[in-house]
């Protein structure tokens, strides 16, 4: 069973884990302003823009995938089939994969590394807190999931799935709207080097 308090204590993790990646993800945005990359516009600059568009794409479909696994019930239950058979947070790493796609988007493959490092720094306490605070509410039935899943993963050998869910549309259109929010990343990006092409903005770091 779970109490109000261990409820709003997750809730409050989750919203300090928002703030910390936003502020974050705003200091890089800023080094981004001032950063041109060694090959300039050419085709491995448009390349590396293609590959993170296309990891955004998978982040979105993968985060959306997972919702109809986890439906809001991580709360109620242990969720440990589908993507949550292979890996105890899915959501998270398909948030990396579109962590790696918006940093694409300028370029440069040092940025888009930075993106992943500072999801998977924000994310890693994040995690932590809600593997003691899921130990806690579930007790065996955790950590006899936590021993065989791997925290992170993929382990496709230990697949397995369920003939049917129960699927909630709302939690699976909440999940796959905040995944849109990724393809500001083009149009932010995209003005950015436009005002560096133009001189309004001065490149004072050239990164591959």
């Amino acid at each position: 069973m779970t109490t109000t308090t261990d409820a709003f204590d997750l809730q409050r993790i989750q919203k300090v884990r928002k703030l910390f990646l936003g502020l974050s993800l705003l200091a890089i945005l800023i080094l981004a302003l001032f950063t041109g990359t060694w090959w300039g516009q050419g085709a491995v600059h448009q390349g590396v823009e293609a590959a993170g568009l296309g990891a955004m794409v998978l982040s979105i479909v993968g985060r959306a995938w997972c919702s109809l696994y986890i439906g809001g019930r991580k709360k109620a239950e242990v969720v440990s089939t589908g993507p949550y058979s292979i890996s105890r947070n899915p959501l998270y790493v398909f948030s990396y994969v579109g962590a790696f796609g918006v940093g694409a988007q300028t370029g440069s493959m040092v940025l888009a590394a930075l993106f992943v490092v500072v999801a998977v720094l924000v994310f890693h306490a994040t995690i932590a807190r809600e593997e003691a605070w899921l130990s806690a509410a579930f007790g065996d039935a955790y950590e006899s999931y936590r021993a065989q899943t791997p925290r992170c993963g993929p382990d496709f050998s230990k697949w397995r799935d369920e003939d049917e869910l129960k699927i909630r549309p709302r939690f699976f259109l909440t999940t796959l709207r905040d995944g849109m929010v990724f393809f500001l990343a083009i149009p932010v990006f995209e003005a950015m080097q436009w005002a560096q092409a133009a001189g309004w903005l001065p490149v004072l770091l050239r990164l591959p």
